[in-house]
């Protein structure tokens, strides 16, 4: 296990946040004639000049109105929309053989993620990221999983008894994580305990509702984020006891669940949604602060991977081939008894899940967009745009989308001076667009330039840092 201290001097937000070495002969960055989108809900701002000094933006204004260093660099932005990096908060990455394949995250305007599973060489590539010497997005990590006895995953921290559970919330902190993930098996009153020691340890604690508790008991107990909207549905049926038992009956057994079963809970509840009973769920999420990351990227992924269509994705060549195994419903231990009719209601949940999502937004619960790397089909990077898209289908306006992926993410973390949002001040964490994302969020995707700590990688850059990736990916 890494020491404490050393874990604590690599995570310190002064390290997270903190200046990038330079080249003591990098000029400053200019980027002029810009139009600013700056993710506050403000309108677009045309004709704009942003000065780079140092990994900060240093001055920023009207095209004419700003004073620009002699020696800078300067980008033409006529035509372009400047907006703030992106956060993916919802990811697992962490092979240290596949460091390389971090740059997918900054190739697709990803500045920053919320790793789910912490392990050692996270911080490693913190401090290496930090020093340039690896690129890749800033991170913020969760400790080991908690889960209840019988374990999901192999490696999750197996949290037995109420004792057992508050060890697990201190020893997260000790290694020098950032929050708590907790995880879908543990009994309640484990539950919390976990949630009462996070309190006493001002630990932030956040991950899938348990079977055992309601979404709405969750959120009153502090969790602070609620990922891939488990326990939601439930939580608005008008059967939520029965259903409840049935679930339970069902996922006894988490490498072979009862699909018959499973079926029938899931038909039912797409038949019981109370309207009344959902208003008072997102009131209390509200009032609480619970955020919501619905991941619906893997939502979506889970539901139609028997489409040959769609696990034809161009962007498997991106993947190396450990990746493209584990993603073969046939080999996942999680997916491998799925049936044509499974898939098919998967695909009826995934369409009432955008439903909740819009209802959710309507009623001022706060989201975060994250896709779930590395999960099937959700691509480094990539997969972030895919998540923006569905964030817009489900009823989110483009800029309340682009904000789960910039300024949300500030606010939830408390970082809101270094990053979220252009403005003076802030970290030079920025992406350049060929096109307007506020009239169609789909041109987030067209990337002129990312600018990651003030350094700019300009789009020919971007392309060859992806044909390495797609080389490094497709050895024999």
């Amino acid at each position: 296990m890494v020491k404490y201290a050393l874990l604590m001097v690599l995570l310190s937000p002064s390290l997270l946040f903190a200046q990038a070495e330079q080249n003591p002969q990098q000029k400053p960055l200019v980027i002029s004639r810009v139009t600013v989108i700056d993710a506050t809900g403000a309108p677009a701002q045309p004709n704009m000049t942003v000065v780079i000094t140092g990994d900060r933006i240093t001055a920023l204004g009207r095209d004419g109105k700003v004073s620009v260093p002699r020696e800078a660099q300067e980008t033409n932005g006529t035509g372009k929309f400047l907006i703030p990096g992106l956060w993916d908060m919802h990811v697992h990455w962490s092979d240290p053989a596949a460091a390389k394949y971090l740059e997918l995250f900054t190739a697709g305007g990803v500045t920053g993620v919320r790793q789910m599973w912490g392990f050692p060489v996270h911080f490693q590539w913190r401090k290496d990221i930090a020093a340039g010497t690896v690129r890749g997005p800033r991170m913020v990590l969760a400790g080991a999983i908690v889960d209840g006895p019988k374990p999901v995953w192999k490696g999750s921290i197996e949290a037995k008894t109420e004792a057992e559970g508050r060890q697990a919330v201190r020893t997260t902190k000790e290694d020098g994580y950032d929050f708590v993930k907790v995880y879908s098996r543990l009994p309640r009153d484990v539950y919390l305990a976990i949630a009462d020691e996070a309190k006493k340890q001002s630990m932030p604690f956040g991950g899938h509702v348990p079977y055992s508790v309601t979404a709405g008991e969750a959120s009153d107990a502090g969790q602070k984020s609620m990922e891939h909207l488990y326990g939601i549905l439930l939580a608005c049926s008008s059967r939520e006891e029965e259903l409840t038992k049935l679930l339970a009956a069902a996922r006894q057994d988490p490498a072979k669940p009862d699909r018959a079963m499973l079926r029938r809970a899931n038909e039912q509840l797409l038949d019981t949604y109370d309207d009344a009973k959902a208003a008072v769920l997102f009131a209390k999420f509200k009032k609480n602060g619970t955020w919501q990351v619905p991941t619906l990227t893997v939502l979506r992924a889970l539901g139609n991977l028997d489409d040959k269509d769609f696990v034809a994705d161009k962007r498997l060549k991106y993947m190396p081939p450990s990746v493209r195994d584990f993603w073969n419903p046939k080999t996942d231990f999680r997916l491998m008894s799925m049936t044509e009719e499974d898939y098919a209601l998967q695909r009826k949940v995934f369409k009432r899940n955008l439903g909740l999502v819009g209802a959710m937004h309507r009623a001022g619960v706060e989201f975060l967009a994250g896709t779930d790397v590395l999960n099937p089909y959700c691509f480094p990077g990539f997969s972030l745009h895919d998540e923006l898209e569905l964030l817009v289908s489900a009823g989110l306006s483009p800029m309340a989308a682009l904000q789960t992926a910039t300024r949300n993410p500030a606010r939830y973390l408390g970082q809101e001076k270094d990053f979220g949002t252009v403005a003076q001040g802030k970290l030079a964490d920025l992406v350049l667009l060929d096109a307007d994302p506020l009239q169609d969020i789909n041109n987030a995707r067209k990337i002129a330039s990312v600018i990651v700590g003030g350094k700019i990688l300009t789009r020919e850059m971007l392309d060859k840092l992806l044909t390495d990736i797609e080389a490094e990916a497709n050895k024999k």
